[in-house]
């Protein structure tokens, strides 16, 4: 494999490019699905400064193995670099393995902030606050997701002896780093995630609690509550435990644990959130204890880290590890071996956002081996998702993956040293070698698992068929490749099949399926919260760090159902728990289900004329309708959507302060889509053609993005009409809670993030 070019260009960032890579980055040799090229020549691949892709899939992953593997020479003046550049580039291009999104996006490149999460203190100051605000920034502009632990400030209306004053409390200030992650987009290609905790002692839990229902604010967190073993058997036993003030270490006042446990719930119940870590059960696990309590996780709750500590996180793709239908553990432990060694190649050559950051990670040198795939391993076994077999697959070969990373980590440790904080570490009466402090981390795998055409993570099938909206707003049905070559080889497989599941995703009903495929195709709508939970628990047991996974509610589901959940989590020994209950986050009230449609759009004849070409409809006197106020970017915009007695017939649209050009060019929009409208032109037609178009200024309303003024009219005519513009996509939006801003697509939960699995947007990864 050839590394070096002799002739050079520069891109963008400022790193070599070779001429061949101005070809078109859609023709690649690689065994990549047309989705996953897609995705990485939108969020990977090395672009100009024209913003036109100047590298194949091919050049990326040669330039993340050659700068991975160049740090060989760091511990081996002998080593041979180019033997380890192919190793690292098979390894990646035959999709056994991917690195966390920043490894592919910056390795070899200019910016080189390998790490995808981050843990930073919060300390009770203003200095402090603000400097770690800094460091956010820093760390969000180089790619990374970032959590924190507010349970050090002091609670709301403390004094403050300084200024003579109060204090605001956590909440506040929380706002503050949610308002720097909104401005700041991640190295042109991604906006930051935070993860915030509040200790369920803390006096300010309950704002804590509720922090999320008004959804205006802190829409760039995860929000977890931080519950300790104390708590929970208060919960059981019925019994109030202590609040405690963070800066006197004085209790403050005694509470009810089941009504606090009660307000967790019913939050949860709502919306999805606060999502809960067990903190004590963290730290029980804690590596390094003589370096200090852990507090906080990364974003999506999977990596707990202490302060300044940072993770290099990959997955490892059980979907291509069955051969002849059983598990190829041979085949596996190669794997595993060589992306331990990946990882631990990816710390020496990582470039740090902060010199603090550098020397904690140095100190522990944790890395996050995990995987992806394995719903689509258990489909490839004919094991159901939902059965004891799978929970005992799930032990066995998260249980392979430990060992083995473990024994990688050892021989790595006896060639280049221990990790420096191996001294008082629980290794140090286990194990006299040990390279890594933690090797084990099941993460969400978002986008990589798009690249690798596999399931996500640990869950299970968002859907059996579904319609993929194409970056140019074409709609694709598509279906699991698995089930089509399973109803072909019986024969079963039709085209019209296949476009009645996308309207439903799951294939529970259709009868013209067999039996035995409606057991092993099960979605995450199919499985019941305690089969989530069983495998997460599986997973657990043999994983160093935590388990991201979300566990899926039916829209019926009640409050006491989110409850058990919890408390057999906490039971199950699990470290967190993120829930998500079908159809709760607020803003879907516009995308209704079609039963639940009060007011359908109705298609309105155009109006033949003498020439035969279609004439628009007069406007009656009197039209009735509504008018509703939209931030945008620009600033407020007032959308006036009017009804004539057979349906929507007029828009218009003003912004407050506008005038000149943008004044005219929202007034000619507005006269356009009236007269649409009027000519019989669906208003489902209208709204796909206006939603989803961005503007450089996009802003944020009610937990929703605001791309533009055309978008932003798009939306209130969909909510006026009570329509589901994108059918099925629609329908998984519902479940996922939001529609993707980039493409429109449906965004999927998955371990406490959402994820598009049309164009790869993902809040987290």
């Amino acid at each position: 494999m050839q590394t070096k070019a002799s002739k050079t260009k520069k891109g963008a960032d400022g790193t070599a490019t070779t001429p061949e890579k101005c070809h078109d980055p859609l023709k690649t040799s690689l065994p990549l699905s047309k989705n996953s090229v897609t995705v990485l020549a939108r969020r990977y691949l090395q672009k100009d400064e024209q913003g036109r892709v100047i590298e194949r899939p091919e050049d990326m992953f040669k330039r993340v193995a050659a700068a991975i593997a160049g740090a060989e020479a760091l511990h081996d003046e002998k080593a041979d670099i180019e033997a380890l550049t192919e190793t690292f580039y098979e390894l990646m291009t035959s999709l056994r393995f991917m690195p966390n999104s920043p490894t592919l996006m910056n390795a070899g490149r200019e910016l080189g902030q390998l790490s995808a999460c981050f843990v930073l203190p919060v300390e009770d100051s203003i200095e402090s606050i603000f400097e770690t605000v800094k460091h956010t920034a820093m760390i969000h502009k180089s790619g990374g997701g970032t959590g924190f632990s507010f349970s050090r400030i002091r609670p709301e209306g403390d004094r403050v002896k300084s200024t003579h004053g109060v204090a605001s409390g956590p909440i506040s200030f929380m706002t503050i780093f949610d308002v720097a992650t909104e401005t700041i987009k991640q190295g042109g290609t991604r906006r930051g995630a935070n993860m915030g905790i509040l200790r369920v002692d803390h006096p300010d839990i309950e704002k804590f609690i509720t922090a999320k229902t008004k959804t205006d604010r802190l829409n760039n967190f995860n929000i977890s509550v931080a519950l300790t073993e104390r708590f929970m058997e208060a919960v059981e036993q019925g019994e109030e435990y202590g609040l405690i003030n963070p800066k006197t270490k004085q209790e403050t006042g005694r509470v009810s644990a089941p009504m606090i446990f009660d307000k967790i719930v019913e939050a949860a119940w709502a919306s999805g959130e606060p999502g809960i870590i067990f903190l004590d059960r963290i730290n029980q696990k804690n590596p390094t204890p003589q370096l200090g309590e852990i507090e906080s996780t990364n974003p999506c709750g999977e990596q707990p880290l202490l302060p300044y500590e940072s993770c290099n996180l990959g997955s490892i793709n059980l979907g291509l590890a069955v051969k002849d239908g059983s598990i190829d553990y041979p085949g596996l432990k190669d794997t595993v071996w060589k992306a331990v060694h990946f990882l631990d190649n990816v710390i020496d050559v990582n470039k740090f956002p902060l010199d603090e950051i550098r020397k904690a990670t140095l100190n522990t040198r944790k890395i996050g081996l995990g995987v992806m795939g394995f719903a689509d391993m258990l489909i490839k076994l004919n094991v159901p998702y939902n059965s004891s077999r799978a929970v005992l697959i799930a032990e066995e070969i998260m249980a392979f993956i430990d060992k083995e990373s473990k024994a990688a980590s050892v021989e790595l440790a006896k060639k280049r040293g221990n990790f420096p904080a191996y001294k008082g570490s629980v290794y140090e009466k286990t194990a006299p070698y040990m390279r890594n402090a933690t090797t084990t981390t099941i993460a969400p795998t978002g986008t990589i698992s798009i690249i690798a055409d596999t399931s996500s993570g640990i869950e299970p099938i968002f859907a059996v068929s579904y319609i993929r909206k194409v970056l140019d707003g074409t709609e694709l049905i598509e279906a699991h490749p698995l089930f089509i070559k399973a109803m072909k080889e019986r024969g079963l497989y039709t085209e019209d099949l296949i476009n009645r599941i996308a309207k439903a995703g799951s294939i529970q009903g259709f009868d013209e399926v067999p039996e035995d495929l409606r057991h092993i195709f099960v979605t995450s709508m199919d499985i019941s919260p305690e089969d989530h939970i069983a495998i997460q628990a599986a997973f657990q047991r043999n994983t160093d760090n935590a388990v991201s996974k979300t566990i899926n509610f039916p829209n019926s589901a009640i409050k006491e159902d989110i409850k058990k959940a919890y408390s057999l989590a906490w039971h199950q020994g699990l470290k967190g728990i993120t829930i998500y209950r079908y159809g709760s986050r607020p803003v879907q009230v516009l995308n209704l289900k079609k039963e639940e449609a009060k007011t359908p759009a109705l298609q309105t004849a155009p109006q033949p004329a003498k020439n035969g070409k279609i004439e628009p409809r007069p406007r009656p006197a009197r039209t009735i309708g509504v008018t509703e106020r939209v931030r945008t970017g620009c600033g407020n915009l007032y959308v006036t959507v009017n009804r004539d007695e057979k349906d929507i017939c007029e828009v218009f649209a003003q912004m407050g302060k506008a005038g000149g050009c943008a004044a005219c060019q929202m007034e000619a929009e507005s006269r356009l889509i009236s007269l649409a409208l009027r000519s019989g032109i669906r208003v489902e037609s209208i709204i796909k053609q206006m939603i989803g178009i961005r503007c450089p200024s996009p802003s944020w309303q009610d937990g929703e993005q605001i791309l533009s003024c055309p978008d932003a009219m798009a939306r209130v005519m969909r909510g006026v009409a009570q329509i589901e513009t994108d059918g099925a996509v629609k329908e998984k939006a519902l479940a996922a809670g939001s529609t993707c801003p980039e493409c429109g697509g449906a965004l999927e939960p998955e371990g406490g993030c959402l994820l598009c699995r049309s164009c790869g947007f993902s809040k987290c990864d």
